[in-house]
């Protein structure tokens, strides 16, 4: 029988997806394994059930052995994984698009309301029991109404942002590689931009594009510096796409508005920086964390294991 590694605890429901087809062995440590951990526990598997901190590269394959045959990640992006590498040696990835897109949409828009209303500075201001009382220029924050939103990458994240954003009255760009389809446009009434000119006239700043060469570090002292000095930038793509050096600089300078973070650039550390701010809304990379979408993740990475182990093409594949 197929023998199937899940590298970190995953839903029940998951696991029994997998035991249709396979011996299921879920690493018991609740921690990111080490790579020498990571390739041990591997050795012998037809398929992996992997997290987006597992790194999946040739030495892994090599580790696991010739009889391996699906590594399916745990999450939409694949950073994480040598596509190529691991694709050049036969083995199918996947991951999980779709399943995550609302959950991760509401956790975007709920920290820019976090910050543009100054949300946590109220509460850290209540549970510190600093005296206070109501007066019209307290706590002033900034409304949405009228805004313009700028989605870097209107994929099914990023549109999902948008369409938040136009029940709040924002006005939407957006940037990317290529143009959204003409009927996405017109739902959203969306205008294409260069990336200059959406980081110049965009109040909000909103990455949803995955880590590439290419997209490392797009948001760069120069990007921050094209900015509004009002703007707001929120990221729940990857941390990395992110100079979170820069942003701290550019916030603590007052040289933009202010910063939504759900990812971190060397998570699970936050640039000290960062964490002084009032300015900034954060929260530990729980954009997908509800418990409906993290099973739903799970489940599709299953079924994809499923899929590939039985014959069967997989459900969300990830080509080089």
């Amino acid at each position: 029988m197929s023998r199937v590694v899940v590298t970190r605890a995953v839903p029940e429901s998951a696991v029994e997806l997998l035991r249709e087809v396979a011996e299921v062995e879920v690493c018991d440590q609740d921690r990111p394994l080490a790579p020498e951990e990571l390739r041990e526990a591997v050795n012998g598997a037809d398929g992996v059930v992997a997290m987006l901190h597992d790194r999946i590269d040739a030495e892994l394959v090599e580790a696991a052995g010739e009889q391996l045959r699906v590594v399916a990640n745990v999450a939409v992006g694949y950073d994480n994984i040598d596509v190529p590498a691991v694709s050049e040696r036969g083995v199918t990835v996947t991951n999980t698009p779709g399943v995550l897109t609302d959950a991760t949409a509401d956790l975007a828009f709920g920290l820019l309301l976090s910050v543009t209303r100054r949300l946590g500075e109220g509460e850290r201001l209540l549970r510190s029991r600093t005296p206070w009382t109501f007066r019209l220029d307290f706590m002033l924050g900034t409304g949405l109404q009228g805004k313009t939103l700028g989605v870097v990458g209107l994929g099914g994240i990023g549109q999902a942002v948008a369409r938040r954003a136009r029940a709040f009255g924002m006005h939407i760009a957006y940037t990317g590689r290529r143009r959204a389809a003409q009927e996405v446009e017109a739902e959203l009434d969306a205008r294409y931009l260069p990336m200059e000119e959406l980081l110049r006239t965009a109040d909000v700043i909103s990455l949803h594009c995955p880590l590439t060469e290419q997209t490392h570090h797009l948001v760069d002292d120069g990007a921050l510096a094209a900015m509004k000095p009002t703007a707001i930038v929120v990221n729940t793509s990857r941390g990395p796409v992110v100079d979170e050096k820069a942003l701290a600089r550019a916030l603590r300078e007052g040289r933009i508005g202010g910063a939504a973070l759900d990812v971190f650039e060397n998570e699970p550390e936050v640039d000290p920086g960062l964490l002084e701010l009032d300015n900034v809304a954060m929260a530990p990379h729980l954009g997908s964390a509800t418990t409906e979408t993290r099973t739903a993740m799970a489940e599709l990475a299953a079924r994809n294991v499923a899929a590939v182990l039985t014959g069967e093409p997989p459900l969300t594949p990830v080509t080089a």
